[in-house]
């Protein structure tokens, strides 16, 4: 047998995933956001520019495709945002705010435990051209909404942290830098790479000993000139008022390089160590940097859908998912029958009704067992007899009750 690769998973049930999606394409649509797809292969320099050489995504967890030409010209997107606003410049997009949403597969080469895999899935949510501190108000408002009013969860709860302008960070980088230079002893070995190399994901790190340590750091939400203080202050007020409950989290802030000022994320404890479902934040030079004419201030955020579904696997009797249709399942008793049996199915078929046609010859104890299995809400038998009189036996499953009709008025009579 070959088995799947390691890292992925089948999905043999989408019921819960067509609910998740299906709300949250109808929510998104409210807000006036436009469905888009970009492609799965992305160049790897894309992911270079916009998440920094430093990122672990980009130094260790990056799927290449080798080829002779370039060793690693092309790549298995990681994340969707680049992709996002390199349609945006590509095709010569004009009007902003850009709002669009995607969902699909994203690949990173990293450890699979519970809630994370090699090819995990997104739904991308990007705002391109947002310059307000109202839409990082608005964003965070619509994401709220989704989560507790469509997908009935309440055991999460939303961080946020304000990073400041990009003047802001490099002053930062030099007081923090100059903090753990007193403690790198007693740092991990990870830390101690990171305030060299990106010194700011120090706060990532799960080493009970580095997080105490960190408790005493200086938080960037202190190191804010005035303008970027003040939008820090107006998005909690604006939160408030909107009855959009947060925590300030000072040490969240993200592990890519183009973010800027508001950062969150939604967390659940259910979720175990990796308790992200959902993350995001401000951005405000990616276009610039990967190729626009001009900045374009934006915002975004991506909701990890495996994730979602663990969360909502608890309740998912509770939810208020997609029922299958009734299964009408046609069993012609003899192959004399089965010519019979598949124009009564194209004719169900026409009147979307879902049909199955058993054709494999079994004897009828044979069938109605198969039937049972899959869930039948009615049998329709069709033997000599039947056959002869233009007739059908039909049989409701779920009460065992039966009676002939003329073929004629089975679609009236199902539908009844």
């Amino acid at each position: 047998m070959v088995s799947k690769v390691k890292g992925t998973q089948d999905f043999l049930d989408l019921s819960l995933w067509n609910f998740i999606i299906n709300k949250a394409k109808h929510h998104l649509g409210t807000y006036h956001f436009n469905e888009i797809a970009t492609p799965i292969v992305e160049p790897t320099e894309l992911f270079k520019r916009s998440l920094g050489v430093q990122t672990d995504v980009v130094s260790k967890e990056m799927f290449i495709i080798k080829s002779e030409k370039d060793d690693d010209a092309l790549c298995l997107r990681p994340e969707a945002t680049a992709s996002t606003v390199r349609a945006f410049i590509e095709n010569g997009i004009q009007y902003t705010p850009w709002k669009v949403f995607s969902y699909g597969p994203m690949f990173r080469y990293e450890r699979p435990q519970k809630g994370r895999y090699r090819q995990f899935h997104q739904l991308n949510i990007e705002n391109i051209g947002a310059g307000s501190l109202m839409h990082d108000v608005q964003m965070l408002t619509m994401l709220d909404r989704l989560f507790t009013e469509h997908l009935n969860l309440n055991n999460y709860v939303l961080l946020i942290n304000f990073l400041g302008c990009f003047e802001d960070r490099k002053a930062y980088r030099v007081v923090l830098k100059e903090f753990l230079t007193h403690v790198v002893a007693d740092l991990c070995a990870t830390c101690e790479h990171r305030k060299d190399n990106n010194v700011m994901r120090v706060f990532d790190c799960k080493n009970q000993t580095c997080q105490t340590i960190y408790k005493k750091a200086p938080f960037i939400a202190d190191h804010l000139c005035d303008g970027c203080d003040n939008e820090w202050q107006e998005l909690q007020k604006n939160l408030k008022l909107l009855s959009v409950s947060f925590v300030y989290e000072p040490k969240l802030v993200r592990g890519l390089d183009y973010y800027n000022k508001t950062v969150f994320e939604f967390v659940s404890q259910d979720l175990g160590a990796q308790n992200s479902f959902c993350g995001g934040g401000r951005y405000d030079q990616l276009v610039k940097q990967l190729g626009g004419k001009k900045d374009q201030p934006s915002l975004g955020a991506a909701i990890g859908l495996e994730r979602l579904m663990l969360l909502l696997q608890a309740q998912q009797d509770s939810l208020p998912l997609e029922q299958q249709p009734a299964l009408h399942v046609i069993m012609p008793l003899s192959e004399k029958q089965q010519t019979v049996a598949l124009l009564l199915a194209d004719e169900l078929h026409a009147q979307n009704l879902c049909t199955e046609v058993l054709l494999e010859g079994n004897s009828v104890k044979s069938m109605m067992r198969t039937a049972n299995k899959l869930g039948a809400t009615y049998a329709l038998l069709i033997g000599d007899d039947e056959q002869q009189n233009n007739e059908v036996t039909l049989r409701h499953m779920t009460n065992s009750t039966e009676q002939r009709i003329k073929q004629t008025e089975v679609v009236a009579h199902v539908k009844r």
